[in-house]
């Protein structure tokens, strides 16, 4: 069995677990925070979370593990079998996570742990996100998944990502940039939240937070 380790507030981890989920893989869940500790750097090779721990081993970086799990469990595949769509499912991921959330999560220290940004950084992270997100409005489809008819990893990816830079924008700024920039992520929001193992996802995620916070 698959043990899956991190925290359940992160949405790399949440992006680990949906795919799990969705795919019907059996695992577990090891709370596991990141650090520079030997123990875990033994682990995971540069402390980060999430990784998993498989039969033969383990694996970090989320998208490697995701990609593991489509070729090792086929059976429920979240990725397209016709080569350029699936090379097309996995551009938008790329865009997603180095275009748009690696620029937002400069933000999080204010947005969600109670530190502060600098006015800099603000104005840097507002003009990258607004050119990340025109960006990606251009490869999405939204028809009416981000990818074309069918339910893929892209989906799992944005839904989370879309969640997170639009709550740490919202926070920052007084309003959300993803929907500033797609209109269209609200109704697409509303679609994917139908399903029960993001709605499974979302509730453990609220909790985890809140027990982070609570800590």
């Amino acid at each position: 069995m698959i043990n899956l380790c991190g925290v359940g507030f992160s949405n790399y981890y949440n992006k680990t677990k949906l795919v799990l989920l969705e795919k019907e893989i059996p695992f577990t869940e090891e709370e596991v925070l990141p650090s520079q500790d030997e123990a875990l750097l033994k682990r995971s090779p540069l402390g980060k979370i999430p990784f998993i721990e498989t039969p033969q081993g383990r694996l970090s970086e989320s998208q490697v593990i995701l990609e593991y799990l489509e070729e090792t469990y086929p059976e429920k595949p979240l990725y397209p079998a016709d080569s350029f769509e699936r090379a097309k499912c996995r551009e938008l991921i790329q865009h997603l996570e180095l275009n748009v959330e690696l620029h937002a999560r400069r933000l999080y220290k204010e947005a969600f742990f109670g530190g502060t940004v600098s006015e800099e950084t603000k104005n840097e992270v507002k003009a990258r996100l607004a050119i990340g997100l025109k960006g990606l409005a251009r490869l999405a489809k939204f028809s009416p998944y981000i990818a074309g008819g069918t339910y893929t990893a892209a989906d799992c990816v944005a839904w989370l990502h879309f969640f997170i830079v639009s709550k740490a924008s919202q926070n920052i700024y007084g309003c959300d940039k993803v929907l500033a920039h797609i209109p269209t992520v609200a109704t697409y929001m509303q679609l994917i939240e139908t399903r029960p193992h993001v709605q499974k996802v979302a509730a453990d995620r609220a909790m985890a937070m809140a027990a982070f916070l609570k800590k």
